[in-house]
């Protein structure tokens, strides 16, 4: 029997959850989904510069967890990018807490639930 997946700690969705490369017709264009927790790991290490450690306690999940998501979230900004296809920011096994209410770096604050989508 497989575990059920934990839920991870995610602050915000994006303000923009769907990119793709200008003068291209949506309908002739190929495209990756990144899940919400993939961009939560990007966000917090790529554009804040938090530490990997700090990270996952924020999102409630273990270092070696925090750095399979990341190194799968570049790899899916990295071939859309290369490809010229679009990117899709949705999905994935996450909860929305306050960005205020994370910095206990607890894990009460991120519970456990169903698989979240859209």
């Amino acid at each position: 029997m497989v575990r059920p997946r934990k839920n991870r700690c995610v602050q915000a969705l994006p303000v923009s959850a769907f990119y793709k490369p200008r003068g291209v017709v949506l309908h002739k264009m190929k495209g990756v989904t990144l899940t919400l927790e993939g961009f939560e790991a990007l966000r917090l290490i790529d554009a804040e510069g938090i530490n990997r450690e700090e990270a996952a306690q924020m999102m409630d999940i273990s270092t070696p967890t925090l750095c399979r998501i990341l190194a799968e979230a570049r790899s899916t900004v990295a071939r859309a990018l290369a490809n010229g296809w679009a990117l899709r920011i949705e999905g994935g096994d996450y909860t929305i807490v306050a960005g205020e209410s994370r910095k206990g770096r607890g894990s009460a604050h991120c519970g456990r639930g169903g698989r979240r989508s859209r």
